[in-house]
C-alpha cells in the first residue's frame, strides 16, 4: 500500500488525465475591489494548536484568480462534492476573495484554502514566498528549474491550500489534488507540495524539494 507521499503524487498526477477548460470565462474579467475574506467555520483554540497543516501551493501567472464558484463547478464536474460554510451568492462570485474552508467529508477536517495576489492588502505575503522559494531554486540549474523559476518570479497571485496530515485520507488527497489542477490548468499555475518539491504542468515531480516549510 502506498505511503502518503506516493498518494499525494499519483493524485495528483491523476488529475492530469481529465480537463475543463474556463479559459474563455477568465479572459478579460478585471479586479480592483479590496480583498475581502470569506467566514470559515472556527475551531477550538487548542485544536488548531495540536493540528499541523502541510501546505501545497501554486503560483499562478494569470492576472486575476478565478472567483469560488468556478472552482466549485469544476469540483462538481470532477464528481466531487465540496462542502463549505454558507456563503452570501456575491462572495461566491467575488474575484478578490482571500480565505476559505472546503470539505470533502463531513467526519475529516476540511481543506484550507487561501490567496493572495500583488496587489492589495496581502501582496507581502506573496512576495515573501516568491522569495523564499526563489532562494530554495538558486541551487538548481538544470532546464526544468529555470522554468519553474520563470512562474514563481512572473507569479502574479498564489493559491495554498493546507490540509491536517494525520487526519486527511485518499478522498482527500484526491479533493486537494483538483483544487490545485484548477488553477494550474486555468491560471497558467506551477504546482508546490510541501515535501515533494515542484510538478511540471504534465504532472511529473522536476524539482525535487524533500524538507517542509
Amino acid at each position: 500500500m502506498p505511503g502518503p507521499k506516493e498518494s499525494r503524487v499519483r493524485s495528483f498526477r491523476r488529475k492530469r488525465a481529465e480537463s475543463l477548460r474556463i479559459s474563455n470565462v477568465l479572459e478579460g474579467t478585471a479586479m480592483g475591489k479590496e480583498l475581502p475574506i470569506v467566514p470559515t467555520p472556527s475551531q477550538p483554540a487548542e485544536a488548531q494548536q495540536e493540528e499541523r497543516l502541510t501546505y501545497a501551493r501554486v503560483f499562478c501567472i494569470r492576472d486575476d484568480s478565478p472567483p469560488l464558484r468556478l472552482l466549485l463547478d469544476y469540483l462538481k464536474a470532477r464528481g466531487q462534492l465540496p462542502l463549505h460554510a454558507k456563503m452570501d451568492p456575491a462572495a461566491l462570485d467575488d474575484w478578490a476573495w482571500v480565505q476559505c474552508s472546503l470539505g470533502y467529508n463531513r467526519e475529516k477536517k476540511p481543506i484550507q484554502l487561501f490567496c493572495v495576489r500583488n496587489r492589495g492588502t496581502y501582496q507581502d505575503m506573496l512576495e515573501q514566498e516568491r522569495a523564499r522559494f526563489l532562494e530554495r531554486l538558486e541551487v538548481y540549474d538544470d532546464e526544468e528549474a529555470t522554468l519553474i523559476r520563470h512562474y514563481v518570479t512572473k507569479a502574479r497571485f498564489l493559491v495554498t491550500t493546507g490540509y491536517v496530515e494525520s487526519d486527511i485520507s485518499e478522498d482527500g488527497y484526491d479533493f486537494n489534488g483538483w483544487i490545485l489542477q484548477f488553477f494550474q490548468e486555468n491560471c497558467d499555475g506551477v504546482v508546490q507540495i510541501d515535501g515533494q518539491g515542484f510538478f511540471s504542468p504534465k504532472g511529473d515531480l522536476v524539482v525535487e524539494m524533500e524538507d517542509t516549510y
